[in-house]
């Protein structure tokens, strides 16, 4: 089996995988250098970051490697209000009083930064731009082609993936239901979005699209990369696996919460931003679960559980965390750094190519 594939080219890399771009500081500049110097794409996660940040991340990257990296933006419509707010946060306030803080009386400020970051990664002539929730427009997507960039969205079905290919981008990564954090869906249906396996997705897309696909959801190590190159896929993109690395972000609490975890121990939640994402199951999601609080809408939900998340973090409290994992997390090593675990797993699919 070929493990020097078509992405590899494209994106001029040595090996098929990629470092999912995790937003809210787990990407740190460290970690997206470290997996790019390994050979791999480092990807920066800058849905949360402001033009500024991002353009401030994007110089320290370059500071730490000439190889080429990603940077992954959030493309989605932002709702700027949702009168359940008061009621929402005046239902948490046993949270509040467990972290021992008082709920902000502010208005959450809704600011939509995609425009800008887009224009920044232009200007900064970033490798490889990629999307979640949606495809960019067809002008956008030019717009980069004729700097030479690379485009890349997420999908959760078939029919996002022949969206993006007539858009015009590049690959799509093909994301399953095993995933950690948000889906990329581009329609919430009901608050969940698609959510098909990844076994059952990729043969799928790479039958109806003409572009690279790339294998996302559950993938931790070189099995994975051989089973999706099987399925049609050019290559893998792993969140999870690289939670515990040396150079991420991820909180102490929330590295430990993941090497304690198994494969039953995540489900799909709107919980903590509105949208669909798998996380580690908790007292927060329990809590409103069990009464029965609705979500509001993403943005507003995760504004809203911002003061929380961060307490919770301070106060090292895991079960108030948004602990975002995928369904393999019995295959999660504590204590590697990013070359270790690409080595790891070019290793052992090298060992099992046929």
């Amino acid at each position: 089996m070929n493990l020097k594939t078509e992405i590899c080219s494209l994106f001029e890399i040595e090996f098929p995988i990629v470092q999912a771009g995790m937003a809210g500081g787990i990407t740190t500049p460290e970690l997206v250098a470290a997996v790019s110097e390994a050979g791999g794409l480092g990807t920066l996660g800058a849905g949360y970051l402001t033009p500024e940040a991002t353009r401030n991340a994007i110089k320290e990257i370059r500071a730490r490697t000439d190889r080429p990296f990603a940077v992954n933006l959030f493309k989605v419509e932002m709702q700027q209000e949702d009168d359940r707010t008061a009621s929402v946060q005046q239902q948490l306030l046993p949270i509040y009083e467990d972290l021992d803080i008082i709920p902000s009386t502010q208005k959450h400020a809704v600011t939509d930064y995609y425009e800008k970051q887009f224009a920044i990664l232009i200007e900064e002539k970033v490798p490889v731009i990629s999307t979640t929730f949606e495809v960019p427009t067809e002008e956008q997507i030019q717009l980069a082609h004729e700097h030479e960039l690379k485009m890349v969205t997420m999908v959760t079905t078939v029919n996002e993936a022949m969206q993006s290919e007539k858009a015009g981008v590049d690959v799509v990564v093909a994301q399953g239901g095993e995933a950690g954090g948000h889906r990329g869906t581009f329609d919430v249906k009901n608050g969940e979005g698609a959510a098909i396996g990844t076994f059952a997705l990729i043969p799928q897309v790479v039958d109806h699209v003409s572009i690279p696909v790339i294998a996302a959801g559950g993938i931790m190590d070189g099995r994975g990369l051989v089973a999706a190159r099987a399925l049609g896929a050019e290559g893998i993109q792993l969140g999870t696996r690289f939670l515990n690395a040396v150079e991420s972000g991820t909180d102490p609490a929330y590295k430990k919460a993941l090497l304690e975890s198994d494969e039953e121990s995540t489900e799909l939640t709107a919980a903590f931003s509105g949208r669909p994402a798998r996380a580690i199951r908790n007292q927060f999601m329990d809590f409103l679960q069990s009464n029965k609080i609705q979500p509001l809408n993403y943005p507003i939900q995760n504004l809203l559980t911002k003061e929380i998340r961060a307490a919770a973090k301070q106060h090292g409290k895991p079960e108030y965390m948004s602990l975002w994992s995928g369904q393999g997390n019995r295959l999660i090593k504590d204590g590697q750094t990013a070359e270790e675990i690409i080595k790891e797993i070019m290793d052992q699919a090298s060992s099992l190519s046929f």
